[in-house]
């Protein structure tokens, strides 16, 4: 199968919407998706972008049933560890199930360790449903390793009230 790998551009963002949705359906959790395409087009592609983006591409003659050339993107950011300096933060990584097993989504993947390396960038760091046994063997595949078991942690989250009553300094106990 032929396509290309490049940076998204403004333009994208509305496949990028609609690919988030599409993951979301799959995860079982459309409900959670707070964010709109403005929200994408303003916090990727502003002075200081909050996240960058790459895209998956495929000629017109290859173009999805329902007529996307767009089929996979990755979300990431660059983030940093105390311990280990620079890292990037793999925040999606996803190919439309119609083009999945064609190397897509490890060109993807493969492309944010490129731009991870040559920001000097040691790590590159991710988070995988439990029950998604497929992208984990995928990933295991591709030399990634799972930190919970090997480092025994726990990815932890605070946000909305909870996270409004923490900037006050008044937590939730």
């Amino acid at each position: 199968m032929v396509y290309t790998i490049r940076v998204a551009t403004l333009e994208d963002c509305k496949d990028i919407y609609r690919m988030i949705m599409e993951l979301a359906k799959h995860e079982k959790v459309s409900d959670q998706v707070k964010i709109a395409q403005r929200d994408l087009e303003q916090d990727g592609f502003s002075k200081n972008p909050f996240f960058q983006s790459i895209i998956a591409e495929v000629p017109e003659q290859h173009r999805s049933k329902d007529g996307h050339s767009k089929v996979g993107y990755a979300l990431y950011f660059f983030a940093y560890s105390s311990w280990k300096g620079r890292s990037v933060y793999m925040e999606d990584l996803y190919v439309m199930p119609e083009y999945r097993g064609k190397g897509i989504g490890k060109a993807l993947m493969s492309k944010i360790a490129q731009l991870g390396l040559a920001a000097g960038c040691n790590q590159l760091n991710f988070a995988v449903l439990n029950w998604n046994k497929e992208s984990m063997d995928f990933y295991l595949s591709q030399g990634c390793w799972d930190v919970t078991t090997g480092l025994d942690y726990h990815c932890m989250r605070c946000e909305g009230p909870a996270l409004e009553a923490l900037a006050r300094g008044d937590p939730k106990n």
